[in-house]
């Protein structure tokens, strides 16, 4: 009897010292994400503009991060046009020196435009962009720009440069 009740206490010291490794494991892994992204609020004269682009890193060091991003977007214009965009991105960041932080982004957004002037017209299209960037990094924000290696002026953007304000938190 001695015996069974060694063992059962052995086996239940086992499985709380391995349910503690478990517990340290994910809070490692939690501890190096962040989160982050972008909300955009924008209204005029019979305009309206909303997008909600919420985003995760993993940081695997101090000096290169790993994520993704979601983005949804609507646009209105009274009597002009309508547009729904949606979708999601891969992204890359590398800070080789303290102020600096590189990025490459792959984004892929479906697009759903209505024009109704000067007549009714609808495109719905995907559109990929592989996107460069550079910003000046200081702690959880970063200013810069970026450039769509895939831009296609018929598309979405007349221009290929973008500027940029990335959060993580």
């Amino acid at each position: 009897m001695n015996k069974i009740c060694f063992l059962m206490f052995m086996l239940l010291c086992f499985a709380n010292v391995r349910a503690q490794a478990d517990a340290t494991a994910k809070n490692e892994f939690w501890s190096h994400v962040r989160f982050g992204g972008a909300v955009g609020l924008n209204f005029g004269n019979n305009y309206t503009e909303i997008t909600l682009a919420p985003s995760a890193i993993y940081d695997f060091n101090r000096y290169f991060s790993l994520g993704v991003g979601l983005r949804g977007s609507y646009a209105q214009e009274k009597n002009f046009y309508e547009s729904w965009i949606y979708g999601g991105s891969l992204i890359a960041l590398s800070n080789p020196i303290d102020f600096l932080q590189l990025s490459l982004e792959l984004e892929q957004l479906r697009y759903n435009v209505t024009n109704e002037f000067p007549s009714t017209y609808e495109d719905n299209f995907w559109n990929t962009g592989l996107y460069l960037g550079a910003g000046y990094y200081s702690r959880n924000v970063t200013v810069g720009i970026r450039y769509n290696v895939l831009h296609d002026s018929d598309k979405i953007y007349s221009e290929p440069w973008l500027p940029f304000v990335r959060f993580y938190f």
